[in-house]
C-alpha cells in the first residue's frame, strides 16, 4: 500500500481547482474571554495551505473543535479560528456559517484562485462522528461536493472514523498533507528498529489511559519512565501507601504484573510533592515515594526523580514522551515536567514529543520547540500508531 502526497497533487497541477483540506484546528479556548490559549495547531497546517494558496489553489478548509452535541453551540465555533489562520497566513481567511449549507456553498463558490474559506466546526452535524455507516456516509456526500480534491493534514483526528477523515477521501482524489506525511515518518521510526537506547517516559493521569500503549512499548523499549498521576497506582503496586493521590484502585494488580514482566525496565519516582490539596496555593513538601503522608497527594515528581530520570534520559538515542509528570498547569507543581522536558531537549537524541498535554506543556512552559526532534500534534492518534492500530485516517488515503 502506497499513500500518495501533497506534492503528487502539486505536480498534478490545483490552479483553479477546489481542494478540500482536514486540518485539525481543535485549539484550546479560554473560558471567559473565548480567545485562543495555544495556536501550535494552527500553525502545524499552514506549510500545506500556503503551498496550495501559492499555487492557485481554492482552498477550503474543515475541522472540528471541542465536543459539540451534533448541533450548532456558539462556545464551539471556528470563527476565533478563522481570525488568527488570517494573521498567520498574511491573508484574508472568508469564514461560512455552516460545514454544508448555503452558507458553505456560496463561501466556496466565491473563492478566486489562492484564496482560502474556513468552514464553521464540522461536529455541529450529527453525521461527522455518526457510527451508523449510511448517515455518516450523507454527510461525506455533502462534504464531497464541495471539492475536487482531498487534503489530509489533521493527524490529530486520524485515529477517528469520522466523515471527514474517513470518508470523504473515499469519494474524491485523496492525499497525505505535510503534517501528516512528517507525522507518520517520525512515528514510523519509532515502531520500526529505533536507534538504542530507546527510552519511553509516559506521564498523565491514568494507568488505563495508557495501559495498550505500555504493553505494545514494554517489549521495545530500555527503559519506561513513569511519572504523572499514574504512577501513584504503580506505587501503590509496590506494596506503597499514596495518601489521597490519584489511584485506580481496579489497576493495581495489573501494574503489579507489568512490573513483575519489566525486568527492570520500568522506573518509577523516588520522591514525589505531596500537597494538602489539589489547588496551586496548596501547602506541599517533598517526600520520599514510599513516605507519602495519608492526608495529602502527590502533584509532582520530585528533584530525585527529575534528575534519576534525566541520567537516564542522557543515555538515549532515541526518546518518546508523552504526559506531563506534574499538574504542570500550576507553578508550584511545574517543576518535574520541566525538569524532564529539559533534560530531553539536552539529550544527544532523536526526540518525540507525544503531542497532547505534553506539546501543551513545552509551550506553556516556554521552552524552545526547535529543541525537541518532533512535536506530535496529536496525543491520541500518536499513542495508537505506537500500539500498532490500523488508523482510519490514514488507510482511508492508502491506494
Amino acid at each position: 500500500m502506497s499513500i500518495r502526497t501533497l506534492d503528487d497533487l502539486l505536480a498534478e497541477g490545483v490552479s483553479g481547482r477546489r481542494v478540500l483540506v482536514r486540518a485539525d484546528l481543535n485549539v484550546p479556548l479560554d473560558k471567559q474571554t473565548g480567545a485562543i490559549t495555544d495556536d501550535g495547531r494552527i500553525r502545524a497546517v499552514l506549510p500545506t495551505l500556503r503551498a496550495l494558496t501559492e499555487a492557485g489553489a481554492k482552498v477550503v478548509v474543515f475541522s472540528h473543535l471541542g465536543r459539540p452535541k451534533g448541533a450548532p453551540d456558539p462556545q464551539y465555533s471556528l470563527r476565533p479560528v478563522a481570525g488568527r489562520l488570517g494573521e498567520l497566513l498574511g491573508v484574508p481567511v472568508s469564514f461560512a456559517e455552516d460545514t454544508v449549507g448555503d452558507s458553505a456553498r456560496s463561501t466556496v463558490d466565491a473563492l478566486a484562485d489562492g484564496e482560502l474559506a474556513l468552514l464553521e466546526n464540522l461536529r455541529f452535524n450529527k453525521g461527522e462522528t455518526s457510527k451508523n455507516d449510511a448517515e455518516r456516509g450523507a454527510f461525506a456526500d455533502q462534504l464531497a461536493a464541495l471539492g475536487e480534491a482531498y487534503v489530509d493534514d489533521a493527524f490529530g483526528a486520524v485515529h477517528r472514523k469520522h466523515a471527514s477523515v474517513h470518508d470523504v477521501p473515499a469519494r474524491l482524489p485523496h492525499v497525505a498533507g505535510r503534517l501528516v506525511l512528517r507525522e507518520v515518518e517520525v512515528l514510523s521510526r519509532l515502531t520500526g528498529e529505533p536507534e538504542r537506547p530507546y527510552v519511553v517516559v509516559l506521564g498523565g493521569s491514568k494507568v488505563s489511559d495508557k495501559l495498550a500503549v505500555i504493553e505494545a512499548l514494554l517489549p521495545k523499549v530500555d527503559k519506561l519512565l513513569i511519572g504523572g498521576g499514574m504512577c501513584f497506582t504503580f506505587l501503590k503496586a509496590q506494596g506503597h501507601e499514596v495518601g489521597t493521590s490519584l489511584l485506580e484502585e481496579e489497576m493495581v494488580g495489573t501494574c503489579a504484573d507489568l512490573l513483575a514482566r519489566a525486568d527492570g525496565k520500568i522506573l518509577l519516582p523516588v520522591d514525589v510533592v505531596a500537597a494538602d490539596a489539589f489547588a496551586p496555593d496548596a501547602a506541599h513538601d517533598t517526600v520520599p515515594a514510599d513516605a507519602i503522608p495519608s492526608k495529602r497527594l502527590g502533584l509532582d515528581v520530585g528533584p530525585r526523580t527529575v534528575a534519576a530520570f534525566a541520567e537516564v534520559i542522557g543515555t538515549a538515542r532515541t526518546v518518546f514522551w508523552n504526559g506531563p509528570m506534574g499538574v504542570f498547569e500550576m507553578p508550584a507543581f511545574a517543576a518535574g515536567t520541566r525538569g524532564v522536558a529539559e533534560a530531553i531537549t539536552k539529550a544527544d537524541a532523536f526526540t518525540v514529543v507525544g503531542g497532547g498535554d505534553s506539546a501543551a506543556a513545552v509551550r506553556a512552559l516556554g521552552l524552545d520547540e526547535s529543541s525537541f526532534g518532533h512535536i506530535s500534534t496529536g496525543g491520541g492518534a500518536s499513542l495508537e500508531y505506537l500500539e500498532g492500530k490500523t488508523l482510519p485516517g490514514i488507510a482511508a488515503l492508502e491506494d
